[in-house]
C-alpha cells in the first residue's frame, strides 16, 4: 500500500529511541525528509548516520525540551531548513527520563510541548495543504494504572486536547489525532527497568495482555505513521488505542 509520504517534511520530537526511533526508521523509508531532536547527543548521531542511509535529508540535534523557549526556536529553525512541514509528531515525554511523578516536568513537557509545538508549526502544516498532527497519548490516560501520578491525568489532557484541537484547524486542512500505546517493552526503556527493579509488577503487567506478549515500538510507530499519512486523509480527532488488549474498557 502506497502511503503517499514520499517527499513529505517530518518533524518528531524526542526521536532517538523506542517508539520516535522506530517511527523515524518507517518515516525515512517511505521517502521522507526527517527533523528530530533528542537529549542524548551520541544517541542522535547514530540515529542521523542509520537513517540518512535512506537517502532523504535528515535534521538530528540534541536539545533539552524543558527550555521551552529554546524548543520553539529549533521547530521554526527545522520547519524551514526542511523546506515546510507536512507533519508534526510530538513525541518528547516526561517519560523518558523517568519524571512521570513529578506535574511540572510532565506538564511541561508532555502538555506545554505539545501546545508549542502545534502552535509553532500550525503556519507550516496550513501551508502544506495536507498537514497532520499525532499526538502521543497513552493508555495510563483513558484507564488507571498503577498510581495516580502527574504522566496519567496529562496524558488523558491531550486526548481532550487533540479531540478539539482537530475541530478547529480541520478548516485549515490540519489534521489532528492521537495514540495511546500501552505498556511496551524494548532495551533501556522504562519496563527493562522495571523488569529488574520491580519483577512482580513486569510479571503482572505481562499477564493482562489479551494478545500474551510485550509490543514493540515498531508496532506503534506503524499506526502513528499511517495516520500521518494522506492515506489516512479522512481521519480527524480519534484516538488509536495500541495495546495488546491490555485494557479492558469498551470505546465507543
Amino acid at each position: 500500500m502506497d502511503l503517499g509520504l514520499k517527499g513529505k517534511k517530518v518533524i518528531l520530537t524526542g526521536g532517538s529511541r523506542g517508539i520516535g526511533r522506530a517511527a523515524l526508521e518507517i518515516f525515512a523509508a517511505e521517502g521522507c525528509d526527517i527533523a528530530f531532536f533528542s537529549r542524548n547527543q551520541e544517541q542522535v548521531d547514530e540515529t542521523v548516520k542509520a537513517l540518512s542511509a535512506q537517502g532523504g535529508k535528515v535534521i538530528g540535534e540534541a536539545l533539552d525540551i524543558s527550555d521551552l523557549d529554546a524548543y520553539a526556536a529549533w521547530l521554526k529553525s527545522a520547519a524551514d531548513r526542511l523546506g515546510g512541514c507536512d507533519i508534526f509528531v510530538p513525541g518528547a515525554s516526561s517519560s523518558g527520563s523517568g519524571a512521570t511523578g513529578d506535574w511540572d516536568i510532565c506538564f511541561n513537557v508532555d502538555v506545554k510541548g505539545t501546545v508549542i509545538g502545534c502552535e509553532t508549526l500550525e503556519p507550516y502544516l496550513e501551508k502544506s495543504g495536507a498537514g497532520a498532527i499525532v499526538f502521543m497519548s497513552s493508555t495510563a490516560g483513558v484507564e488507571t494504572f498503577i498510581v495516580p501520578q502527574a504522566f496519567n491525568a496529562l496524558k488523558g489532557t491531550l486526548l481532550v486536547y487533540a479531540k478539539q484541537l482537530g475541530q478547529a484547524l480541520g478548516p485549515k486542512g490540519i489534521r489532528v489525532n492521537a495514540v495511546s500505546p500501552g505498556p511496551i517493552a524494548f532495551p533501556g526503556g522504562n519496563w527493562e527497568a522495571i523488569k529488574g527493579a520491580a519483577p512482580e509488577l513486569y510479571d503482572a503487567t505481562e499477564a493482562q495482555f489479551a494478545l500474551g506478549r510485550w509490543g514493540g515500538p515498531d508496532e506503534v510507530a506503524k499506526t502513528i505513521v499511517f495516520l500521518a499519512s494522506p492515506a489516512s486523509s479522512y481521519t480527524t480527532g480519534t484516538n488509536v488505542v495500541i495495546d495488546g488488549g491490555y485494557t479492558k474498557r469498551v470505546q465507543f
